[in-house]
């Protein structure tokens, strides 16, 4: 994806005016804009391999203790995930040359249990076609592109004054890649084609690709044989009303079971205001997708910090995703050094139904239990460190008030509402740093439970600088970014009857 561009008056502007499905227009999002030209980069030595991150290195306050970081520098999307020989792959977008937004090129980072990550040297970087943008990788077993069976074979988006496709190949298990001396694969003479995720779709026997189109809205759906030349097949795009000026980044077409869904990350009309992601359900027959007639857009978080997120590839019929936990409103002013961003929690996407209407949940995966300690019963008082879960088991015969605090009188509330099923998050200045940038505090964020019966439970992941909130294993997602003085160490809850444990999470450096 592209860097966006945003006034902090526009912003407070768009965030008084939006509500949980409303967004204002932005005159300052330009449909033509394009970094590359408006703050042109200049060109870049390959940069030397990020130095081996120790423990020392990441105690510096916000750094999250849990959630992968790089040792330094910025990072947004994560990028060509793919799991191999018991090794799960993330890329991300990342700058080797300083802690903000440019010199786009795919960090990397390994991992064997999807907690613990092992950062590598920088990947890709750009070259004579430009930056490298988001993209995706799948392992060619069957040597389809004629580079050799078991190929990892990245497909990026190649970014200058036009946003084209391109493709890189490695044999040693994405160590090193070789770029396809044909690229691009899919020519382009604008600005609004990014984000190809692939995959092998066994009823057509071709590769598809999901591009997205910017500004332009929509994704457009191709067809190869052999990852190097690819067929347009169809074009998927749905007028949501209510949000004219937005664009769709970063598809992702999964299968379950008989169904499909189609998920879209789009700015600056998220749940809330600036960054969302959104999804789709419906048919596809190896060219077209076509989306049952649902109440649109469905929002897969309804936090502010869950951006970009997309799925490994080979993984079998497992769906796991992990998301950017930053917003572009306000990513590069985050008060991080001298990395700036996080990924989520990898969670796991299962299609669901609630009400009659099909809903994908966005759990945790089971792995957090590999770096947690025993559950423990307590009064709210938490003996926390690094980071931790609570897990609430909470009567909904009447509305409660949770908050976690700390000893700086730092604040993060959330109310439950009882009778109408809501959860409402409050963000405010109360909860830590906030002055950093004028959008960064939001009174209110809304959220339907998705549960029926009379008790819900919530988990909440709480980190140096986030809280993630899960109610109903994933029937709902709230992601949120907050910088307290220190981590919360207090939960108190008023209002209906609360059954309150605690386990403590590892930190993984």
């Amino acid at each position: 994806m592209r860097r966006m561009r945003f006034s902090t008056f526009a912003m407070v502007a768009a965030l008084v005016a939006a509500t949980i499905v409303g967004c204002s227009k932005d005159d300052e999002h330009k449909q033509n804009y394009n970094p590359l030209i408006d703050d042109p980069q200049p060109e870049q030595p390959t940069p030397t391999p990020t130095e081996e991150p120790t423990k020392a290195s990441y105690n510096e306050q916000y750094r999250p203790q849990v959630h992968f970081t790089p040792a330094k520098n910025w990072m947004n999307d994560p990028n060509g995930m793919v799991y191999i020989d018991g090794t799960y792959h993330l890329f991300f977008q990342y700058n080797p040359q300083g802690n903000g937004w440019g010199n786009m090129s795919w960090g990397h980072a390994t991992s064997t249990d999807l907690m613990h990550w092992t950062e590598l040297p920088v990947a890709l970087t750009r070259d004579e076609l430009g930056d490298i943008f988001s993209g995706s990788a799948v392992i060619d077993k069957d040597n389809t592109s004629g580079f050799g069976a078991g190929a990892m074979v990245a497909i990026y988006t190649s970014a200058s004054a036009a946003q084209q496709q391109s493709i890189a190949y490695s044999t040693d298990g994405g160590k090193n890649f070789t770029r396809y001396a044909g690229n691009p694969v899919i020519k382009n003479n604008d600005d609004n084609l990014r984000d190809p995720k692939v995959f092998w779709h066994e009823g057509s026997k071709k590769w598809i690709m999901t591009l997205a189109k910017g500004w332009a809205r929509g994704v457009e759906i191709y067809g190869s044989s052999d990852l190097k030349n690819w067929d347009h097949l169809s074009t998927f795009v749905l007028d949501l009303p209510g949000r004219p000026n937005f664009q769709w980044e970063c598809p992702d077409l999964l299968q379950f079971g008989s169904k499909w869904v189609m998920i879209v990350s789009v700015n600056p009309c998220g749940p809330i205001s600036g960054s969302g992601t959104m999804y789709f359900v419906g048919d596809f027959d190896g060219k077209e997708f076509k989306a049952d007639a649902l109440d649109y857009p469905i929002w897969l978080d309804y936090g502010m910090d869950n951006y970009a997120g997309v799925t490994w590839s080979n993984t079998g019929d497992r769906k796991i995703m992990i998301g950017w936990m930053n917003n572009w409103a306000y990513a590069g002013d985050v008060p991080c050094s001298p990395w700036r961003s996080a990924m989520t929690l990898p969670r796991e996407l299962k299609l669901t139904e609630f009400g009659g209407k099909p809903l994908l949940t966005c759990g945790v995966v089971s792995e957090i239990d590999k770096i947690a300690g025993s559950w423990q019963k307590t009064d709210g008082t938490l003996s926390v460190k690094d980071a931790y879960q609570l897990r609430l088991k909470l009567n909904l015969d009447k509305n409660s008030t949770i908050t976690l605090s700390n000893s700086s009188d730092n604040k993060f509330v959330i109310d439950v509402y009882g009778s109408s099923r809501l959860l409402t998050a409050h963000r405010t200045a109360a909860s830590g740093a906030s002055s950093f940038n004028g959008s960064f505090s939001i009174p209110s964020m809304n959220a339907p439970l998705n549960v029926s019966g009379n008790e819900v439970t919530i988990d909440i992941f709480v980190d140096q600088s986030s809280v993630e909130i899960i109610a109903g294993d994933g029937a709902m997602s709230m992601t949120n970014l907050v910088f307290p003085q220190t981590i919360y160490d207090r939960c108190e809850v008023s209002g209906a009857d609360c059954d309150m444990q605690v386990r403590t999470l590892s930190r993984i450096w």
